[in-house]
């Protein structure tokens, strides 16, 4: 099986094709990695290539209770031991550097963070907070142009910080699921009249290319999510000539991938995979058998597995051998202990 084959990632040897897909588990305390989180990334080494949960490199970027950050020394230190965990079983590992953006509350907040957004425009929904349970998602301060020089400049020293301290083989940048990023993107969002309103991708790619400068462009990937609407945006007419514009433009920084979920929708997955030359992550909904498919028929080079390796931390091995997978426990997703992290075989 193309699976179980070694790949290349930039100038990294991948031990196989599975990825293990970055998913907030939200167990943290204090924004800081502990052991619990040190034994979860251990027990799922088996994957060619781990890519963390979202990580903020910014305190504002904090939106959700008990998610970790990336953005000062002691965190940096507390990453180092995941990483070396992960490497000592022979995986490589990024980081996603996720800032939640509007997608956020102040209580998850520590002092003196402030919630930005391209524009002081509410999303629909609420967001839990371990002090007051689910709360209404706030309306954000509109950026001004220094919070987004000050905030690109945040997302760069966090990448410096994951790879020449906290051992991070690399970065992905989030730029998908309705986050800071994808906020840019998205009309629905983004009602700026500056640059970064009439060109909706100039946030994304100053910090793309400020982040490949830094630490090197084959180190650095990034998520994409062309046609979603979760955390309250909406499809926009030009979505399909949006992302063949911003994947030309991303690949012409040589960067190490682009990993794109899949929402089934227009031409955009094939035309980012005819526009952005080097490593493609398919993802959404992969089981195996579907993977070793889209493999073989080159629709991609790796795969991101998600739920699979929540309830199986050996998910590669259970591949291999044919092993019945077990089933997660939706109710312990986000709780913080080792119920439904690390208690699964």
């Amino acid at each position: 099986m193309k699976l179980f084959e070694t790949a290349q990632l930039g100038k990294l040897t991948l031990k196989n094709k599975f990825v293990m897909a970055p998913m907030t588990r939200s167990r943290a305390i204090g924004n800081t990695p502990n052991e619990l989180i040190v034994e979860y990334y251990a027990q799922r080494a088996g994957a060619g290539l781990i890519i963390t949960e979202g990580t903020s490199p910014s305190p504002n970027g904090l939106g959700y209770a008990r998610i970790p950050g990336l953005f000062n020394k002691t965190q940096a230190a507390a990453w180092k031991k995941v990483t070396d965990a992960v490497h000592a079983k022979g995986s490589k590992i990024f980081v996603q550097l996720m800032h939640t953006g509007r997608i956020s509350h102040a209580a998850n907040l520590p002092a003196g963070a402030k919630i930005l957004a391209p524009s002081a425009i509410a999303a629909a929904g609420e967001m839990w907070t371990d002090q007051n349970g689910n709360q209404p998602l706030p309306t954000p301060l509109e950026m001004t142009s220094q919070e987004i020089e000050s905030t690109i400049q945040e997302f760069i020293e966090s990448a410096k910080l994951a790879v020449n301290e906290a051992g991070f083989d690399g970065v992905e940048i989030h730029s998908a699921n309705g986050y800071l990023i994808d906020q840019f993107f998205n009309p629905k969002s983004n009602h700026r009249k500056d640059i970064y309103g009439t060109n909706r991708a100039e946030f994304a790619l100053r910090v793309t290319t400020g982040i490949a400068h830094a630490i090197g462009a084959e180190k650095t990937g990034i998520r994409i999510s062309p046609y979603g609407t979760f955390n309250d945006l909406a499809t926009f007419a030009d979505v399909d000539e949006f992302y063949t514009d911003f994947a030309k433009k991303i690949s012409e920084l040589g960067l190490a991938y682009v990993h794109v979920i899949d929402h089934g929708k227009g031409n955009v997955k094939k035309m980012v995979r005819e526009n952005f030359k080097s490593t493609y992550i398919l993802s959404t909904g992969y089981d195996a058998n579907r993977a070793e498919y889209d493999l073989q028929a080159g629709n991609g080079d790796l795969v991101a597995f998600g739920r699979a390796f929540i309830a199986n931390p050996d998910y590669v091995e259970k591949v291999r051998k044919g092993i019945p997978l077990r089933e997660m426990d939706a109710t312990k997703l986000y709780t913080p202990g080792p119920e439904g992290f690390t208690d699964y075989n």
